[in-house]
């Protein structure tokens, strides 16, 4: 059964930091795309940053790129999201998801796995 499964959520106060981990089992993702998405309450799901199967290619949503930097282990089936510098409009839930493809993809109905998401709560 393939599971992929978030930790690492929590309150923050704004200018701080909180690194959030994604830990995928069930079959091996080392070959696919991995994401983070967030959403949230009353907005849609929105794509925040991506990683390449070998780690060398990014992507990031304009809004979080120079603060949150995603990376991966894939000898532990493990990715990251460190998040530096929240703001209070960073609070949501947060998504890892996996896509079965070479290509950084950034829309949400292009990845194939998700996990039930990790709350992200930042104050002001």
């Amino acid at each position: 059964q393939v599971q992929l499964v978030e930790s690492g959520g929590g309150l923050v106060q704004a200018g701080g930091s909180l690194r959030l981990s994604c830990l995928a089992s069930g079959r091996t993702f080392s070959r696919s795309v991995m994401g983070w998405f967030r959403q949230a309450p009353g907005q849609e799901r929105e794509f925040v940053a991506a990683i390449s199967w070998s780690g060398v290619g990014t992507s990031y949503a304009d809004s979080v790129k120079g603060r949150f930097t995603i990376s991966r282990d894939n000898t532990k089936n493990t990715v990251y999201l460190q998040m530096n510098s929240l703001k209070p409009e960073d609070t949501a839930v947060y998504y890892c998801a996996a896509a079965d493809t070479v290509a950084l993809v950034t829309k949400a109905r292009e990845y194939d796995y998700w996990g039930q998401g990790t709350q992200v709560t930042v104050s002001s």
